[in-house]
């Protein structure tokens, strides 16, 4: 997704109060105030008597001051509090609380706090060529190329349709802890409104346009190591066009999130992740449909390097793939990255492909594997890519030009010739910055989708949006 950044707003875990050092900070300002005035008392000749009268007076307090500490220290014990009572209120100069307690009481002390996110306006007018996009489908949403509708030379597009949503706005909270033998630990959770309507009245159009809370990301990290929900280690984010539509040129681009286990170290990562089957049937005998009958996980693995000019990473997948009692195996890779063209031009691409891909690429436009007469499993090879320039006309103005495309070698003997070969787009925007944070731009696209019988059905869209980021 173009899925890309945020500022962050940090409130330390917890309220330490230290009376000593309440304490000290009176003789420390006077003993402050005891050494400047005789330098100005030297330099204002004309007033030396009554500055010397001030000295006298302030070294007498110092003495009380100090006597009192003193005293103090030896008869008061030392303010201590309670692992189940709240922290001291946090209080501004004039006296009135902040807060009753620390944003987050129950976190490891010296834990910090930050959250962050975008509010984000999607407002789109679509242009097919074979009928319409269902209506509350994601293709009306953002661009979906398995969604393009598809009929014969003979069918005729209809008008224009208009979707207006803010579904992609999003927050996400952290907390990030440092123990006292170095241990860097994170937990990190992040949502949009991508997730649905409650009930049939609430979740359409026609009153609220109420959506329900959808998960994004949800994972711990220790050090080197992540466990929980993000995105697949086979992807690479950091080389995702700068694009109006929520991901872009989708039909190149390597897109999961789910939950894996990873460790990186240095240049390299590797991961174990959650394992899911999508299956085309013998010759069309029923819906495409997922498994969730593996036994392996994904495993992936990466390296990457980084420097002024961008950054370079080749990825690798291996997968399992069963439903039933039938197994097979497959394989993948991507190479993809960014490169600087000076000050204010940068190229980003990728190219993915290998047996088995189906899932991973596209938004799984293509399947995993195919179904034999007997109900054997055959992984199908699919492969595709893009490349984008982005393009700074001043600090308030960008612009980028992107293709992509995608290509399945289906087995139409096993698969019929109704499912879709290939795809491709060709998209431009201008993003304008009139300030940080707050983007308004504008994107014009085409797409194209085949079917392997030469049927293909074509999309043009004018996308706009708003986008305040905090």
């Amino acid at each position: 997704m173009s899925n890309r950044h945020m500022s962050s707003h940090h409130v330390s875990g917890r309220t330490r109060p230290r009376a000593a050092a309440t304490r000290r900070r009176p003789l420390a300002a006077a003993l402050v105030i005891a050494l400047m005035l005789p330098g100005l008392a030297f330099a204002q000749t004309a007033k030396e008597a009554e500055l010397e009268a001030r000295v006298a007076e302030l070294e007498k307090m110092v003495r009380q001051l100090v006597s009192q500490q003193q005293s103090s220290a030896i008869t008061a014990a030392p303010p201590t509090v309670s692992a189940s009572a709240p922290a001291p209120t946090p209080a501004v100069a004039d006296g009135k609380a902040i807060q009753a307690t620390t944003i987050m009481p129950s976190a490891a002390p010296g834990t910090a706090f930050s959250f962050g996110g975008f509010i984000k306006l999607d407002a789109m007018a679509t242009d097919t060529s074979d009928g319409r996009i269902a209506d509350g489908s994601a293709g009306r949403l953002f661009y979906v190329p398995s969604t393009i509708p598809v009929g014969d030379d003979s069918a005729e597009g209809g008008d224009a349709y208009t979707d207006v949503h803010a579904q992609f706005s999003r927050f996400w909270l952290a907390a990030d802890h440092v123990t006292d033998g170095g241990d860097k630990v994170k937990a990190y959770i992040e949502a949009d409104m991508y997730g649905g309507g409650s009930n049939s009245l609430l979740g359409n159009e026609t009153s609220t346009n109420t959506y329900g809370v959808s998960l994004r990301h949800a994972y711990v990290s220790w050090n080197n190591w992540l466990a929980g929900q993000t995105w697949s280690n086979f992807q690479d984010t950091a080389a995702l066009p700068d694009s109006v539509d929520f991901v872009g040129p989708t039909d190149g681009v390597v897109f999961v999130r789910q939950a894996q286990l990873r460790y990186t170290n240095g240049p390299w990562s590797f991961s174990l992740e959650n394992p899911q089957t999508t299956v085309t049937p013998y010759l069309s005998g029923g819906p495409r449909f997922n498994s969730g009958d593996n036994i392996a996980p994904d495993a992936t693995a990466r390296w990457i390097t980084k420097g002024d000019w961008g950054h370079f990473t080749v990825a690798g997948l291996l997968r399992q793939f069963k439903a039933g009692d039938e197994t097979a195996s497959g394989g993948a890779l991507s190479a993809s990255g960014k490169f600087n063209l000076g000050a204010n031009d940068d190229i980003r691409y990728a190219i993915n492909g290998g047996r088995g891909i189906g899932r991973y690429l596209a938004f799984g436009m293509g399947t995993d594997v195919v179904q034999d007469v007997d109900g054997e499993l055959e992984a199908l090879d699919g492969y595709g890519g893009y490349v984008a320039w982005r393009h700074v006309l001043n600090p308030k103005l960008r612009g980028n030009l992107m293709y992509s495309a995608a290509h399945f070698d289906n087995d139409v003997g096993l698969m019929g010739q109704g499912v879709t070969e290939r795809a491709h787009s060709l998209r431009a925007n201008l993003i304008y910055s009139p300030f940080s944070k707050l983007d308004i731009g504008a994107e014009l696209s085409f797409g194209q989708r085949f079917l392997e019988d030469d049927r293909e059905g074509d999309l043009s869209r004018l996308h706009t949006t708003v986008k305040y980021s905090f």
